[in-house]
């Protein structure tokens, strides 16, 4: 797990801004630098290193291919080096290896196979850059589903690439402006969807794809090598045809495996619990093939709506794990709170974002490895808004039952003529109108919408990449939304939470449900094995079970929220917000309509009424004003 860099171009004094960029992501590399600079001086690399695997200097980097014809930096972990390693010595008997790393092996066998062919055996999480120097090509990869993030763009009249924007600001001449386009879709998710970021000409390489870069590096051809798009298609057109019984024992392999590849460390691991089905059952099957107690780490709150911490500790003690927890304070939150623009580089606002960087803080005190149960909720239909979307539109379709079709849809543009832009109450009736899909509901209605359309000032809005997806791409409904939510909401809210709060303290954090095996197989499983009408992620379940009494674990979801409404309305956060709020006319003025934002705090202090769309601005407004004290 690292942190890369790298300048394409001509730059002045390129070493020097290498450097600049490397200073920017000690954070995701404490461990040791690297900076290689190709022999025309149009090409140089940076890296900051967090040893995991081979902490010898055999594992530095930017590393150089034996032959000197491939340099790489790599940010990562590849799962099935050693039995790639052992078909590419025999496939390829010029290769040879100096060291045990999964980057040389990464290395070779794009030396011996290619960028795409090996993108395809490889299996894990990864953001790189390769140089070839023969023909002064680069070469930027993506894991299939973006937990490794990488930036890249125009900056400083050259192009560039990095882990974080930071990187990228601390180049010298950096002067691009913020895109006030992607506020739109910032305010209504909380974040920034792939390929865009808050900056122009600064964009995200999306997951399962590949970049080839020739000088003079003007330009870049992006290239798809995995489409979940098309793992979910032919995993439907090809569904499982075994016993629910068969499956779950398959799914249950399929997860041991991951899970023994990802305790694959030359550092201390463990994982993180919070209580939930998926994080359970992680640590579960971890438990099951380890000779000694896995440590896990978790955290809980004062409010017992959102504590799981005591969940949590009665899983460790009934899986023999060793168990750590810490409840934390007002002081600890409002700690962590200043320090996301820091963690994030750009505008973030899931609030979940808090637990996770202080369970992270907690478990680095510990380990420098954790895994978590992430990416059960989309792969396993676990999030309680599928059941909702249907729920709601046959609420709808009962009400309306006299009004159909073409006419229903005309019903819901006369009502915002009448005041659907103004009135919340009748934008909310004009909208329900408007849909007629499950689909149209889980992307169009949406609690305030008509303020948050209102709040930013660029009404040249760039739209979610998914807003044309994906009515009937699937034979199920709940099919569609899982994809929706694997397209965007999962690699660019839920893996960013995850690899941002844990890179900030140095903490590699491993997702074993998104292994590829996993993923491939989770999409040939008919849904009544993941959502039978009443129970979320059944298949689950049914694995956890085997190990865990399931009355245990018979209680509401709780995910991984936190009172937020009720820390923004308290003494110590109220006082910081107020504060946040105020400077932000000298930042935001340009971008975002104050008039909408004084409505909306003070009808949150009144009501506690919309604290996610309060804490979108304030997170907005703290990253500005974090970037003015660099700027």
């Amino acid at each position: 797990m690292c942190g890369i860099n790298g300048i394409l171009g001509n730059k002045k004094n390129i070493e020097e801004n290498i450097s600049c960029m490397n200073s920017a992501i000690v954070h995701r590399g404490p461990d040791a630098e690297g900076i290689w600079v190709s022999d025309d001086k149009t090409v140089a690399f940076g890296h900051r290193r967090l040893s995991i695997i081979e902490l010898s200097e055999k594992g530095a980097q930017p590393m150089t291919s034996i032959s000197g014809e491939y340099t790489i930096v790599f940010n990562g972990e590849i799962y099935n080096y050693l039995k790639i390693k052992e078909e590419l010595v025999k496939e390829c008997k010029s290769i040879e290896f100096r060291g045990n790393s999964d980057t040389e092996l990464l290395l070779n066998a794009i030396e011996c196979y290619g960028v795409e062919k090996t993108l395809k055996l490889i299996k894990g999480m990864f953001a790189f850059a390769v140089y070839e120097k023969t023909s002064g090509s680069v070469y930027l990869g993506r894991d299939r589903m973006g937990e490794k993030p990488l930036y890249y763009g125009k900056a400083a009249g050259n192009t560039v690439f990095a882990s974080d924007i930071g990187s990228i600001e601390r180049i010298e001449g950096f002067d691009n402006s913020v895109d006030g386009r992607v506020l739109g879709s910032y305010f209504r998710g909380g974040y920034i969807p792939a390929p865009y970021t808050i900056y122009k000409d600064i964009y995200k390489l999306r997951p399962g794809h590949f970049m080839v870069i020739k000088p003079p590096y003007n330009e870049w051809r992006e290239e798809c090598y995995w489409d979940i798009r098309k793992v979910a298609y032919e995993g439907c057109e090809h569904a499982f045809d075994g016993s629910f019984d068969e499956a779950s024992d398959e799914l249950e392999k399929l997860i041991k495996s991951s899970i023994k590849g990802q305790m694959i460390s030359d550092v201390p691991l463990g994982a993180f619990l919070s209580g939930g089905i998926d994080s359970s059952l992680t640590v579960a099957l971890m438990q099951s093939m380890s000779d000694r107690p896995v440590k896990t780490f978790t955290i809980g709150f004062d409010d017992e709506k959102y504590n799981e911490a005591v969940y949590a500790s009665e899983t460790a003690a009934h899986l023999g794990t060793e168990h750590t927890q810490m409840y934390v304070t007002n002081e600890d939150i409002l700690e962590v709170i200043r320090d996301i623009p820091k963690a994030f580089s750009e505008p973030f606002a899931d609030s979940s974002q808090i637990p996770t960087m202080l369970v992270s803080r907690m478990t680095k005190q510990h380990v420098t490895v954790s895994l978590s149960g992430d990416a059960g909720d989309e792969f396993f239909c676990g999030y309680n808004s599928y059941k909702d979307v249907r729920r709601g539109l046959d609420i709808l379709n009962s009400k309306m039952a006299f009004v159909k079709g073409k006419s229903r849809k005309a019903l819901g543009s006369l009502a915002y003529t009448l005041g659907g832009n103004s009135n919340r109450t009748i934008h909310k009736i004009a909208t329900s109108l408007s849909v007629s899909t499950p689909e149209d509901w889980y992307r169009n209605v949406r609690e305030d919408d008509i303020l948050l359309n209102r709040l930013a000032v660029d009404k040249d809005q760039i739209k979610d990449s998914i807003d044309n997806y994906f009515d009937g791409y699937l034979s199920e409904p709940e099919h569609n939304l899982m994809l929706m939510d694997m397209l965007q909401y999962l690699p660019d809210d839920i893996l960013v939470k995850v690899d941002r709060s844990g890179m900030f303290y140095s903490l590699e954090s491993r997702i074993p449900l998104l292994d590829r095996d996993v993923m491939e197989f989770a999409w040939t499983l008919p849904l009544e094995y993941k959502y039978d009408g009443m129970t979320t992620k059944k298949i689950l379940r049914d694995i956890l079970f085997k190990y865990v009494p399931k009355e245990m674990m018979d209680r509401p979801k709780k995910g991984f929220s936190v009172p937020l409404g009720r820390w923004l309305r308290g003494e110590e956060l109220g006082s910081w917000a107020e504060g946040i709020l105020a400077d932000s006319r000298k930042y935001l003025g340009e971008y975002v309509d104050f008039k909408t934002v004084d409505t909306m705090w003070q009808n949150f202090k009144k009501t506690g009424e919309g604290d996610r769309n309060i804490w979108n601005i304030l997170m907005l407004a703290q990253w500005f004003a974090e970037r003015s004290m660099h700027g």
